[in-house]
């Protein structure tokens, strides 16, 4: 197959078969051509030229001598163009007839599209075959361009249609997303609800275990075995545990289906009516709370109060052995950019301490509701907590990550905007970074 250059083909790419019965003449005409670079096959006969082409047919020229013995260039001619591969190639007769018509016109019916009488001129052969050589070279340059106008219209075709196929598949998957959101949300609703009453019908027979059983340990204090007094303790103390649990998912759903508005909160406020209320706990644990001032902010009170216990309330909850809690809140506040690229004023507030911290492969797992790291025999809590955190944050267009190691303490990242706005923030890289910061735990 040619070789193209350029989007032309090389000289050396031409192939050109000469056929004569006369060796001397098939050296004279290669002598001829070979300065022009042109690849020259030779064949001595009309048969010996049939044998070649029944293997080569890229030939761009034939120069056929028409006086041969046995089978002369007219009927080789012939036999050449009756095999459809080889019709296209052009013929051009070497003969001593100079130029009689009758004889001409015999020749061209035969195929031939030119004639070099004898005596050769070589310039006048060296034309005429640069002629059809950059006939051929333009032609099969013709057919390279259609050949990749075909490949290209193919490969937009099949891109229309692949492209056709993907946004009708877009469009149902979209449809589809569409009704499992819906499908989703009246799930969540039917859970809320779910949880709720779930909750609240298992206060009452717990409230009756858990007078009873304390009834009972009471009234058999001191007069049955240890074992059997340690097996009521434990009643009441599973009772105890199962009243949070229960209380702690009843505030859990009631989150789902709050309808409280938002106001102006100043979280400073928030602040000190939490470290009011969790006073005893600070003193009995001998703890340090550290705390900068706090921005104000677009939020629902209760909620951000219940966040602020929880996070400090775990703070002091996950403390290590014989090391006095210490707590650092301050706040950061950050410029972000809104959906309609307008400025979008948030705060970062960070509750940090110096507890036992967690293992950072848990970071995202310690927001999962009921997921707990530790054992309640380590630390008391149901394991919803954090959960509650995290759909707090949720509602407020917010978000919360932890950052921690074991034994080096744990720390809280609250992200909220300063007023409530609908739509999605566009958050910068550097937005999301904080300068070092160590611990967390669940």
């Amino acid at each position: 197959m040619e070789v193209m250059k350029d989007g032309l083909m090389d000289k050396s790419d031409v192939k050109i078969l000469v056929v004569d019965d006369r060796e001397d003449n098939l050296l004279s005409i290669e002598t001829i051509l070979e300065r022009d670079g042109y690849h020259i096959r030779k064949a001595n006969s009309g048969r010996q030229a049939l044998k070649i082409l029944l293997t080569e047919q890229d030939f761009t020229l034939i120069l056929m001598d028409v006086q041969m013995p046995d089978m002369n260039g007219f009927e080789t001619a012939s036999l050449i163009y009756e095999r459809e591969k080889l019709k296209n190639i052009p013929i051009i007769f070497i003969t001593a007839h100079n130029k009689d018509e009758e004889y001409m016109f015999k020749g061209y019916k035969m195929g031939a599209v030119d004639f070099i009488y004898k005596p050769i001129n070589p310039e006048l052969m060296r034309f005429k075959v640069s002629v059809f050589a950059d006939l051929y070279r333009k032609t099969h340059q013709l057919m390279q361009q259609e050949k990749n106008l075909l490949a290209a219209k193919a490969n937009l075709e099949r891109e229309i249609e692949e492209r056709t196929i993907n946004e009708e598949k877009i469009r149902l998957l979209n449809a589809q997303l569409t009704q499992n959101n819906g499908d989703l949300k009246l799930i969540n609703e039917e859970l809320d609800r779910f949880a709720y009453v779930a909750s609240h019908d298992l206060q009452e027979p717990l409230r009756k275990i858990m007078v009873f059983s304390d009834v009972v340990a009471t009234k058999l204090s001191g007069k049955v075995d240890a074992d059997v007094q340690s097996s009521l303790n434990k009643i009441v103390k599973a009772s105890d545990r199962m009243q949070k649990l229960i209380n702690d998912l009843l505030k859990f759903s009631r989150h789902a289906s709050s309808d409280e508005d938002f106001t102006q909160v100043d979280l400073n406020e928030i602040l000190q009516d939490v470290l009011s209320d969790l006073e005893s706990d600070i003193q009995g644990k001998g703890a340090s709370i550290e705390h900068a001032p706090l921005p104000a902010i677009e939020a629902i009170p209760s909620q951000v109060r219940q966040l602020f216990q929880n996070l400090l309330g775990n703070a002091l909850k996950f403390a290590r052995e014989g090391v006095a809690p210490r707590v650092e809140i301050f706040a950061e506040s950050v410029v972000l950019e809104n959906h309609e690229g307008g400025p979008l004023r948030q705060h970062r507030i960070i509750f940090r301490d110096n507890g036992i911290g967690f293992d950072a492969k848990y970071a995202d797992d310690i927001f999962v509701v009921f997921k707990r790291l530790h054992s309640y025999h380590e630390f008391e809590g149901s394991g919803i907590g954090l959960s509650i955190c995290k759909k707090i944050v949720d509602q407020h267009k917010g978000s919360i990550r932890a950052v921690g190691a074991l034994n080096e303490g744990a720390t809280f990242i609250i992200t909220l905007p300063e007023v409530q706005e609908r739509g999605s923030f566009i958050i910068p890289q550097s937005a999301a970074q904080l300068a070092p910061i160590s611990g967390t735990h669940g």
